[in-house]
C-alpha cells in the first residue's frame, strides 16, 4: 500500500496527498524588486495540479536585510504580496495548499545583496566561506541590538500577515541550516550575555519570540518551523547533546502551540544519537504532525509514514524534476532523475 498517495486532514488543510514539496531556493524574482512573475505562477501551480500535498515555497525574505542571494523574492510590499496572490490562487484552483516560508539568513550575506546594509547577526562573529552566487567572502555582521531584534521579529510578524492576505495556507519559519534564527539557537554564533543568550534554553528565546508573532497573525494551527543541526557555514557542527537539545526546541513548540514541526536532515537514515535517527528522536517527544525530509526515496517515505516516525513526507530534487511527481508514483512509473544543469536555468 502507498502511503504517500494518502489524502489527510491536517488541521485546517486538506491535502490532496501526503507528498510534500520541500522549500528549494529558486531565484527567479525579479532581483531588484523581489517580484514573482508567471513563471512562478506555473511552477507552482504545475506541482499542485499533479497532486502534492503541501507545498512549501522557496525561502521569502521578510525584508531587505534578510536577503542572501540573487533573485529570492520578498513579502514586505504591496507589489510583492499582489504578485504572490497570483500563485496561491493557481495553486487553490488546482486543489492544493500552500505555505510561505520565511527565510532571513542573518550574517551569511553581504552589502552588495542587503540594499547596503551589513549582514546581522546576534553576535560580531564573521562565517568563513563564499556567498552563494555572489562569491565573495561573507563580512563581518553588525550583532543586532535590543532595537534590531524587535524591528525582525516586527518584520516576520509583517510578512505573515502579508503571506495571508496573498491567500497563503499558512507560514513555514525557517529556523535551521545555520540562518539568523539558528545562529541565535547555536552556541558557536550566540556569544550574547542579555536575554538572547546564555545557556540552550535562553539562546531560543529568539526564535520562540518569532513563532509566537507569527502564530498570532496566521493561528499556530498554521505555522511550521524548520529546525535542524545542519549549518551550510559549518559543515563539520554537531550538537553537543542531540536528546537534550531536541527536548528544549519541542519545549518551546509546545509552549507556542504549534502543531506542525519540520526537522530538516540530508539523510533521513542517518542515526543521530542512541541508534535513533533525527525524526525518530523528534517522535519520541513530540506526538503531532512530522514532516520528513532528507533525500527521501519512495520506500523510505512509505516505511516512515506506516511505523508513524513521520505524517508527511517531503521531497525536493524528485519534485524538481518530475512536476509529475505523484503521478508518476501513482502509476509506479520511473522518476526522471535530477540533473542541475538543466534544471537550475529554468522553472519547469
Amino acid at each position: 500500500m502507498n502511503h504517500l498517495l494518502d489524502p489527510v486532514q491536517l488541521n485546517n488543510w486538506k491535502l490532496q496527498s501526503k507528498v510534500v514539496m520541500a522549500p528549494m531556493t529558486r531565484s527567479f524574482a525579479d532581483n531588484e524588486t523581489g517580484i514573482v512573475g508567471k513563471d512562478v505562477v506555473e511552477y507552482y501551480r504545475r506541482r499542485a495540479a499533479n497532486g502534492i500535498g503541501l507545498i512549501i515555497t522557496e525561502g521569502i525574505n521578510p525584508s531587505l536585510r534578510g536577503k542572501g542571494t540573487f533573485g529570492v523574492p520578498g513579502l514586505y510590499t504591496d507589489k510583492q504580496i499582489k504578485a504572490w496572490q497570483k500563485v496561491t490562487d493557481a495553486v487553490h484552483l488546482e486543489g492544493g495548499t500552500i505555505v510561505a516560508q520565511l527565510w532571513h539568513v542573518g550574517r551569511l550575506t553581504h552589502h552588495e545583496l542587503t540594499g547596503g546594509y551589513a549582514p546581522q547577526a546576534p553576535s560580531k562573529i564573521k562565517a568563513d566561506g563564499l556567498v552563494h552566487r555572489l562569491r565573495k567572502p561573507y563580512e563581518s555582521p553588525e550583532q543586532m541590538s535590543f532595537h534590531d531584534i524587535q524591528s525582525v521579529i516586527n518584520q516576520y510578524s509583517l510578512a505573515a500577515r502579508n503571506a495571508k492576505a496573498a491567500g497563503f495556507d499558512g507560514v513555514e519559519i525557517h529556523g535551521a541550516h545555520g540562518y539568523l534564527i539558528d545562529q541565535f539557537n547555536t552556541n558557536v554564533t550566540n556569544k550574547r550575555e542579555d536575554k538572547y543568550g546564555g545557556d540552550l534554553y535562553q539562546r531560543l528565546t529568539f526564535m520562540k519570540e518569532i513563532l509566537h508573532a507569527v502564530a498570532k497573525e496566521v493561528g499556530p494551527q498554521n505555522t511550521i518551523i524548520r529546525f535542524s543541526e545542519i549549518k551550510d557555514d559549518l559543515p563539520t557542527f554537531k550538537w553537543d547533546n542531540p536528546e537534550i537539545t531536541i527536548k528544549a526546541f519541542i519545549q518551546v513548540f509546545k509552549e507556542i502551540g504549534l502543531k506542525t514541526i519540520h526537522p530538516s536532515t540530508n539523510n533521513f537514515k542517518e542515526v543521530i544519537t542512541n541508534e535513533m535517527t533525527l525524526h525518530q528522536l523528534v517522535r519520541k517527544y513530540w506526538d503531532d504532525t512530522i514532516i520528513g525530509v532528507g533525500n527521501l526515496d519512495v520506500d523510505t517515505a512509505n516505511n516512515a509514514l506506516k511505523e508513524g516516525t513521520i505524517d508527511l513526507a517531503a521531497f525536493g530534487r524528485p519534485i524538481l524534476a518530475n512536476p509529475d511527481f505523484v503521478q508518476r508514483i501513482k502509476k509506479n512509473k520511473k522518476l526522471t532523475s535530477y540533473n542541475s544543469k538543466n534544471l537550475l536555468k529554468k522553472l519547469y
